[in-house]
C-alpha cells in the first residue's frame, strides 16, 4: 500500500510539479520553500503578557502593553503561533497564503496551515475543557463553504483529546470584513455580534477560542464577552498568525 501511494504521488508530481505555498517557486514536494519558511517567524519575548503582542525593544521581560492596560480585554491571554508584517507595503508569504485560503476559498491550503499550528502552538490544548472556533455568520459560511478557523482547529483536536464546540457560540448578524476597517471601526463592527445559544455547554468551562488571524483583537474580545456572560470560567485565545506593523 505504501509503495502504491509513493508511485501515485510521483505520478502526480510529474503532471503537477510541486511548488512553494508562499511564492510559487518549484519545490521537491508541496511545502514552503526555505526562504518563505524562514520568513514565517514565531512571536518572541518580550511580549505583552495579556494579548501577546511582541515589543520592539531589547528588554527581555514580558509585561502588559499600553492597550491592555488602558482597556483590559475580556479574555485571559492571547497567543499566536506565528507573526507577519501586516502593513500594506509588505507582501509576506503567510499573509498571501491566508488571503488565498480565506478569500479565494482554497481549502487545499488548510493542511500546510494546520501543520504550522501543530508545530508552533505555544499553548497546551489539554489545559482547556473545550476548544471553540470563532464562528462565521451563515451568509459568509454559505459563500466561503467552510469556516477557516473550524477547519484548522479540527486537525488539532484529536491529538489534544479535547472536544471542539462549533455550535454554542454563534454570530448573530453579518459583519463587514475586518480587514477593510481601522481599529475603532473593527470594535464597532463586531460589538454585540456574538451570542451563546446553549449556556449550559460553556458554563464553568475553561475555553480556548481559536481564530486564524489576530490584528486588533476586536473579534475575539467580543466573543469572550459573550462567553463570560454565559458563565464560562475563563477564555484564552489561540491564533495561527498575529499581524504586526513594524
Amino acid at each position: 500500500m505504501r509503495l502504491v501511494r509513493h508511485l501515485w504521488e510521483a505520478a502526480l508530481n510529474l503532471v503537477y510539479p510541486p511548488s512553494c505555498f508562499g511564492c510559487g517557486r518549484p519545490t521537491t514536494r508541496p511545502q514552503f520553500c526555505r526562504s518563505c519558511a524562514a520568513a514565517i517567524e514565531p512571536p518572541r519575548s518580550p511580549l505583552c503578557v495579556t494579548c501577546g503582542v511582541p515589543f520592539q525593544t531589547s528588554d527581555d521581560a514580558d509585561h502588559p502593553c499600553s492597550r491592555c492596560l488602558q482597556a483590559p480585554p475580556r479574555f485571559g491571554r492571547a497567543r499566536a503561533c506565528t507573526i507577519y508584517d501586516g502593513s500594506d507595503a509588505v507582501v509576506h508569504p503567510l499573509k498571501s497564503v491566508l488571503q488565498r485560503y480565506k478569500y479565494n476559498r482554497d481549502v487545499g491550503l488548510a493542511k500546510p496551515l494546520a501543520q504550522l499550528v501543530h508545530e508552533r502552538c505555544p499553548l497546551r490544548l489539554a489545559d482547556y475543557d473545550v476548544l471553540m472556533p470563532v464562528p462565521l455568520h451563515l451568509t459568509r459560511l454559505r459563500w466561503r463553504g467552510f469556516n477557516q478557523a473550524q477547519l484548522l482547529l479540527g486537525t488539532l483536536a484529536p491529538a489534544s483529546g479535547r472536544p471542539v464546540d462549533a455550535m454554542s457560540l454563534q454570530r448573530l448578524r453579518p459583519t463587514r470584513p475586518q480587514v477593510e476597517l481601522n481599529e475603532a471601526e473593527r470594535r464597532r463592527n463586531v460589538a454585540g455580534a456574538f451570542h451563546v445559544t446553549t449556556p449550559e455547554h460553556v458554563r464553568g468551562r475553561r475555553i480556548l477560542l481559536f481564530d486564524d488571524v489576530y490584528t486588533t483583537g476586536a473579534t475575539v474580545n467580543d466573543c469572550s464577552r459573550a462567553l463570560l456572560r454565559a458563565g464560562a470560567r475563563s477564555i484564552d485565545v489561540l491564533v495561527l498568525a498575529r499581524a504586526v506593523v513594524r
